[in-house]
């Protein structure tokens, strides 16, 4: 199936959004984004939705099982206006996640167990959102690699995470409650290339939608306890997304792209696409879910 804009698809793609989980993958170039959708499937969610140019390739397979969705993806912050027309246009309630291209969800037990199965356990705890932290990865060896992307040659980096309390803009003295930013990987290493309102590696990436709820700049939402870590009473579920999106415009941006021949350091270590080395490394959290 096939819309022409996001407009259209929330229009007449109510079958689609009827039931979630719903993944929500934006395209800003065609690089991995066939690997990137064939995962999520994997993941069981009930309806994948590419949100791509109109002239960007998918292969037979994928298009079968996908709902595209023509988007332009050139805009700075396109993919907010898409979220909230699709969050404004869902049953309220409906679990929904986001990405983009060459990037990969991973969850606690995630090779067992169904993204379905996850979401109704986080939903039992009367959450209503989840925390991922976008973990960078990148190729070892950019001479063969020269945009950062290899499936097998593929590196993270094990060390160098932290987390700074997070101000209310009205006042700067209290922070936030539960609410944390978080830094490291490419981000933290390349600072001096990154914006810093974009140096965070923390995103709400899974949430469920609700009447006026908005996505914001930040990757926070506008309901405060969706940006929250975990509830007032226990550690909760967070989950972790494999992107190679930071190396690849490291690597694509002629400011930065000479001053970076490899991202591998003396903390690198080869990513093993599995939940358990992110677990073991302390980049999710089970939560009580066991």
């Amino acid at each position: 199936m096939q819309y022409t804009s996001v407009k259209g698809f929330c229009g007449k793609g109510a079958a689609h959004l009827a039931k979630g989980p719903i993944a929500l993958v934006f395209a800003e170039d065609e690089v991995e984004l066939d690997t990137c959708l064939r995962h999520h499937a994997g993941l069981g969610f009930k309806a994948i939705v590419a949100l791509a140019p109109a002239a960007f390739h998918l292969p037979a397979d994928v298009a079968r099982d996908v709902v595209r969705v023509d988007h332009d993806s050139s805009a700075d912050g396109h993919h907010i206006h898409a979220i909230n027309a699709i969050i404004a246009a869902a049953p309220e309630g409906t679990w929904m996640y986001y990405c983009f291209n060459a990037e990969y969800l991973f969850y606690p037990f995630c090779e067992t167990r169904s993204i379905g199965e996850m979401l109704a356990f986080h939903t039992e705890e009367r959450r209503s959102a989840m925390l991922t932290y976008v973990v960078d990865i990148y190729a070892g060896d950019l001479a063969a690699h020269p945009h950062a992307v290899s499936l097998d040659d593929t590196w993270l980096d094990k060390s160098g995470y932290y987390a700074l309390a997070r101000t209310d803009p009205a006042n700067h003295d209290h922070p936030r409650e539960r609410q944390l930013d978080f830094f490291g990987g490419l981000r933290w290493r390349y600072e001096e290339h990154i914006p810093a309102p974009r140096r965070t590696i923390d995103r709400i990436s899974l949430f469920r939608t609700a009447k006026g709820l908005t996505l914001r700049e930040g990757h926070t939402f506008s309901d405060e306890e969706y940006n929250t870590y975990a509830c007032p009473w226990h550690n909760n579920l967070t989950a972790a997304i494999a992107s190679f999106r930071t190396a690849k415009a490291l690597k694509l941006n002629p400011g930065s792209t000479f001053d970076i021949p490899t991202f591998k350091w003396h903390n690198s270590e080869q990513f093993e696409w599995h939940s358990r080395q992110l677990l073991d490394l302390g980049l999710m959290e089970p939560g009580q879910w066991f």
